[in-house]
């Protein structure tokens, strides 16, 4: 079964993302600091657009991506 393609907004606002991660990188922000400020931008996002069971729903189909192994997969380990 084929995926849909992602939306246009959803490319762009990854590519932004990206360059931020970029951006932080350099300024030597360590990796957890990054992720757990997007995390925590992210988590604020969502509670201010959908309800509380879609976020619930968003969270549990995150954990089986990583329970999964989906996440960790071609990732190499990166300890900063």
């Amino acid at each position: 079964m084929d995926e849909p393609a992602a939306p246009a907004d959803l490319s762009h606002a990854g590519a932004v993302v990206d360059k931020a991660i970029e951006y932080m990188i350099s300024q030597n922000i360590s990796s957890i600091a990054i992720a757990s400020a997007l995390l925590g931008g992210s988590l604020g996002l969502l509670a201010r657009s959908v309800d509380d069971g879609s976020i619930e729903s968003i969270l549990n189909s995150a954990l089986g991506s990583v329970r999964s192994g989906e996440l960790r997969r071609g990732v190499p380990h990166e300890a900063n």
